[in-house]
């Protein structure tokens, strides 16, 4: 019990830690792109979003932003399916339609 306490602390704190904040013109990617309670997409995709934790995984800066949400919507709803969707899967119900979209614009930012 006490461990599951202290988990739900820690999580809490890295949440409001991560600087998640919506903006005035929408929500923060980068900040939900590396908040865990919304999938850590930092932990295997890397904090540069180039430096995966494993070479198959793919890098995703500078990627087109219009690409990115529709894979992110394909993955949830299912439409894409195989092998190396299997991980993000389990993830995928922690986001929203306009988090991914603010996943995607912020990503397509980033410098590849």
């Amino acid at each position: 019990m006490r461990i599951k306490t202290v988990f739900s602390t820690v999580l809490a704190v890295t949440t409001m830690c991560s600087g998640l904040t919506v903006q005035a013109e929408g929500l923060d990617g980068g900040a939900l792109y590396s908040n865990p309670a919304k999938g850590g997409c930092m932990a295997c995709h890397g904090k540069d979003a180039k430096s995966p934790l494993l070479p198959v995984y793919p890098k995703l800066a500078g990627q087109n932003e219009g690409y990115l949400l529709q894979q992110l919507k394909d993955i949830q709803s299912g439409a894409r399916n195989n092998g190396q969707t299997a991980a993000m899967k389990g993830i995928m119900h922690m986001v929203n339609e306009e988090e991914m979209a603010a996943i995607a614009k912020y990503l397509s930012g980033l410098t590849p």
